[in-house]
């Protein structure tokens, strides 16, 4: 698989989201089949995986680091040959009584026990904590990484002016936003400071919850216990009927490329910028390694400017954004 930098690190240029063998998407696999899932990412050319401490059934407190635990399982044979991510959340109290950087260590090295490992080459801060300021946490990222804990840092679901906050303190690695062919706010204004300072744009999501596959319809009924899909916008039933017309554009080029819905979507983020790292997520093997399969895909720039000129004219329905804090999410928000 052909790799890209997120500044001081390379990575396949399509990553795993990890997530959905812990979370999200309804009923989990077996550990045992999740572990195996990871390690044939990894033989199809993955290089990048993405966690989380709080990924676990329901984010129940009591299941923080289900995730780690079975990702640490499943890359210790070839730890040193990926790179590894992933995410915590700052409580307030534990911050105000131990100050931020011991809030940071101790978090990390919770994650680094589960991980199996002594050190993180991504950490990022999973949402912006309101009562804590963001250059506080720069400056304890900055300490870990003189600690020899981690390699780079990143935030997640921000704007430009949180960005540019924390790198002035310490120079950021990579964002994690959400980013598809339906949630392009970051267009504006995040991916091109991203391009100017030299930071990834590692987008989560890419596929939209499985919209842009095409496999999921009016018909489709979620799971009701730990779905997200049931609260994605896209995926309301009207909303779903409304971007049908994304949906069928997609699929011309699939027949063009003779590739799938999915792959087109990841193929088409990849020509566009060369900073961005899409990692969809999946508990399915078969779509696992489906999404990596886009790395062969490749557009004419004749073909790219087509695609995108149409896609731009389509209207989006559901529309989330990329501007969540704690406590401030797309749940929060009217559709659009």
């Amino acid at each position: 698989m052909k790799t890209r930098k997120i500044k001081n690190l390379t990575v396949s240029e399509i990553g795993t989201g990890c997530m959905g063998f812990s979370h999200g998407y309804g009923k989990i696999p077996d550990e045992d089949y999740s572990i195996e899932a990871i390690r044939k990412a990894y033989d199809a050319g993955c290089t990048f995986f993405d966690t989380a401490e709080i990924y676990g059934p329901n984010l129940e407190p009591q299941n923080k680091g289900h995730n780690e635990k079975i990702v640490g399982k499943a890359i210790k044979d070839f730890r040193k040959n990926i790179v590894l991510a992933t995410k915590l959340h700052i409580p307030t109290e534990e911050a105000k009584t131990d100050g931020v950087y011991k809030t940071l260590r101790r978090h990390l090295e919770c994650s680094l026990e589960r991980l199996q490992t002594d050190y993180a080459d991504l950490y990022y801060l999973h949402r912006i904590n309101p009562a804590v300021a963001v250059e506080e946490v720069a400056e304890g990222m900055g300490q870990l990484i003189k600690d020899g804990l981690i390699k780079g840092w990143g935030l997640s679901q921000v704007p430009v002016k949180i960005i540019d906050r924390a790198q002035k303190i310490t120079p950021l690695t990579a964002i994690q936003n959400i980013y598809s062919m339906v949630e392009r706010g970051v267009e504006e204004e995040v991916i091109p400071y991203c391009l100017k300072n030299d930071i990834g744009l590692v987008a989560f999501s890419p596929i939209s919850s499985g919209l842009l596959s095409g496999k999921v319809t009016t018909k489709t009924e979620f799971e009701k216990v730990d779905d997200v899909r049931n609260f994605v916008p896209q995926l309301k039933k009207e909303n779903l009927a409304a971007n049908q017309p994304i949906i069928d554009l997609i699929e011309r080029f699939a027949k063009l490329k003779n590739a799938t819905n999915a792959q087109i979507a990841l193929a088409w983020m990849l020509h566009k910028y060369p900073n961005v790292v899409p990692i969809p997520g999946s508990k399915n093997q078969g779509r696992i390694l489906e999404n990596l399969g886009a790395n062969e895909v490749e557009f004419t720039d004749t073909e790219f400017k087509e695609l995108d000129s149409a896609l731009n004219a389509c209207t989006v329905y559901g529309y989330r954004g990329y501007d969540e804090s704690e406590g401030k999410s797309f749940l929060d928000k009217d559709d659009k």
